[in-house]
């Protein structure tokens, strides 16, 4: 999440201190990303170090307020111009929590995806809810309140992101069961004894009697190839 360039968006409608700063981010996010004051004032501390703000002397209540600069501004317009880079995905802890659990012992991955399910089902549920509060809001308001619209367009991306996560453990749970199953037919069978009408048995044996190779079970490999 980008904090830094949030924060420039909002100097932009002109100076702010940082608690002004952190309600009003708050404010326009609905809380789904919440900021501590001090995370604002470090952010807003780098920005000064790279010139993209400037302290612009205190309020009547003495708080120091920040501009952003032209730097700033050029910083923030590239931002909004530009897609939000994919080649490095953030870090997302349900899929990393799915692939520790293959494998690991005492732990059955289809309970953690059952568990998980539930939770995103929930979470859906409670963003769906949200959501037609946000649309009264705005039918109620109008599309000149700013926050109710951010707010709305944030609660949406959440729902489709809930939507995803739930299919994405659908189709996780499947494969999984697939997996499995092609795993199963795939381990090595028992030989199986030799029938009395089979041509190893019928053939004359000239010395000690010998498993017949046609009745043998099949190496790893071609077990496999068979359970493709």
């Amino acid at each position: 999440m980008s904090i830094r360039h949030g924060l420039l968006a909002l100097l932009e409608h002109g100076p702010r201190y940082g608690s002004q700063l952190r309600t009003e981010f708050e404010s326009r996010t609905g809380s789904t990303w919440p900021l501590n004051v001090g995370q604002v004032y470090t952010t807003l501390s780098r920005l000064e170090r790279d010139g993209m703000v400037a302290q612009d002397g205190e309020d009547e209540a003495g708080h120091a307020l920040y501009a952003i600069t032209d730097s700033g501004r050029a910083e923030l317009r590239s931002w909004f111009e530009n897609p939000v880079d994919r080649t490095s995905p953030a870090r997302d802890e349900l899929a990393i929590k799915l692939a520790m659990a293959v494998g690991a012992p005492g732990v059955d991955i289809r309970d953690v995806i059952q568990s998980q399910r539930r939770h995103t089902v929930k979470a859906m549920q409670d963003y769906t809810r949200l959501k037609a509060q946000a649309i009264t809001a705005v039918e109620k308001n109008g599309a000149r309140e700013r926050d109710d619209v951010a707010w709305l367009l944030v609660l949406e991306q959440l729902i489709f992101q809930t939507e995803a996560e739930a299919r994405w453990l659908d189709h996780s749970e499947a494969r999984l069961i697939r997996l499995s199953t092609a795993a199963a037919a795939a381990a090595p069978q028992a030989p199986a004894s030799p029938s009395a009408s089979s041509p190893a048995s019928a053939a004359p044996l000239d010395g000690p009697s010998a498993p017949a190779a046609s009745t043998a079970a099949p190496p790893p490999a071609a077990s496999r190839a068979r359970g493709r």
